[in-house]
């Protein structure tokens, strides 16, 4: 049931969102697909010999008169593309990149990468939103991935990858760990931290552009859909069924390493016994409300690099919406 306080934002949200209509996203990039050794080759070509503190702030979004957080927001949703020339990340700068694979274990009723014995190949994104990573900062916790629908990481075909984008809390909490974390395909979180988000610069700039570039309310933009990942192998003909929401926490039982910065946390050397992410999904409950969560597998993380690639040149395009919440 959604809160009297929630129903405020939600219709705050849903001004803002038509007034950004109609939409101003540029045409599609012709995508071919990657390999995978390629793409992980170049995020583990220039590791940093000491970590950078990239900082988020309103005059990186501008140039001039240009709007570069619009173009940026175009981008993600045209360019499919898994590795790009040099860009700067406006949102989540500072990251780790981790090779991985992607275990679906469990049965269920959706399709293509969610389905019960798919173990694909994946590279993932861990990182904070804006500007803090240390451990007594307000941090923002998100993680990307970029599946690769094949268990070889040195095929010989170019295949097309499936992104998502999940996150815990745009406007930060004060959590020790990332691996205390819960991130979700859902960014909007009814609480006083993601309103004063909403309430910055950064954030009205953010929530201004994002929306504009997709032609979509803001509620729709925040969240990121998972179609990509349920269509991803799917045969000729075949349907595809897709879960709403997507949940990436860490695993039962994974030791909490102290680490001031998050990307010496998730060093997979402080994990001797591995270091594994649990995948639940759901269709049934509401967006304010709880949901029937079911885990489905899991991410094996096989290797860690912390670059100037990884923030720089790795590219997840996002899915364009197709329901309107």
């Amino acid at each position: 049931m959604v809160t009297k306080k929630a129903g405020r934002v939600l219709k705050t949200l849903s001004f803002i969102g038509a007034a950004l209509l109609p939409s101003l996203a540029g045409a599609e990039t012709a995508y071919e697909g990657s390999l995978y050794r390629d793409v992980w080759g170049q995020v583990t070509s220039d590791p940093y010999a000491a970590l950078p503190q990239q900082e988020v702030k309103v005059s990186k979004f501008f140039a001039g008169l240009k709007d570069l957080m619009l173009e940026s927001s175009k981008r993600t949703l045209s360019d499919q593309s898994d590795v790009l020339p040099y860009f700067e990340k406006l949102v989540h700068p500072n990251g780790i990149c981790m090779k991985a694979a992607w275990t679906i274990t469990e049965p269920s009723p959706y399709t293509g990468a969610f389905r019960q014995g798919t173990k694909n190949m994946m590279i993932v994104r861990a990182s904070t939103a804006l500007t803090n990573t240390k451990s007594n900062q307000n941090r923002a916790f998100g993680i990307a991935g970029k599946i690769f629908p094949t268990s070889d990481e040195f095929h010989d075909n170019p295949v097309k990858t499936a992104n998502f984008f999940t996150i815990e809390n745009l406007g930060g909490t004060r959590k020790k760990y990332f691996l205390d974390s819960v991130n979700t395909n859902d960014i909007i979180q009814i609480n006083p931290t993601f309103t004063a988000f909403m309430k910055s610069l950064e954030g009205l700039v953010v929530v201004r552009d994002f929306p504009l570039a997709e032609g979509s309310n803001l509620q729709t933009a925040l969240i990121r859909e998972l179609y990509p990942i349920s269509e991803l192998g799917l045969k000729p003909g075949e349907k595809a069924v897709t879960p709403i929401w997507m949940k990436i926490e860490a695993a039962e039982g994974m030791p909490r390493v102290d680490e001031d910065d998050f990307r010496d946390e998730l060093n997979l050397a402080n994990y001797p016994q591995g270091l594994r992410f649990s995948i639940s999904v759901a269709s049934e409950g509401s967006r304010f409300g709880d949901k029937v969560w079911q885990k489905i597998g899991h991410i094996e993380v096989q290797e860690t690099v912390v670059s100037d690639s990884c923030d720089h040149r790795l590219h997840f395009a996002h899915p364009r919406a197709r329901k309107i919440w």
